[in-house]
């Protein structure tokens, strides 16, 4: 059980007023591979695998941003079984990068944003 997120805050359970709501399956493994590839790479000490440099994207030359965010989103991903990455793309805003992964899960595909 994971708890849920929504623009990087977890989400409050309205009805109890004293926790937060909670996925499962599925949506379970979404949300993990969401808080992984929000997570900045090595800001746990503990756990220096965990997250993704997708924040380094803005370093990058705009012509090797997608090259680069596939890198950085199977690296953030490597150790979760049954998910396989379909496509990534990068969208420039105006001040910010959007990435966009696609994910399939048992035969189930899932589209995830992160704003960097």
């Amino acid at each position: 059980m994971e708890l849920k997120l929504n623009n990087g805050d977890y989400v409050p359970d309205a009805e109890s007023c004293s926790g937060f709501l909670t996925v499962t399956g599925i949506d379970e493994t979404v949300q993990r591979a969401l808080y992984k590839l929000t997570v900045r790479r090595g800001s746990f000490p503990f756990y220096p695998d965990l997250g993704s440099r997708l924040w380094l994207l803005g370093r990058e030359k705009r012509s090797a941003r997608d090259s680069a965010a596939r890198q950085y989103v199977a690296e953030a991903l490597s150790d979760e079984n049954g998910i396989s990455v379909s496509d990534v793309l990068v969208t420039e805003q105006a001040d910010s990068l959007s990435v966009h992964v696609k994910l399939v899960l048992e035969d189930t595909v899932r589209e995830l944003t992160v704003e960097v």
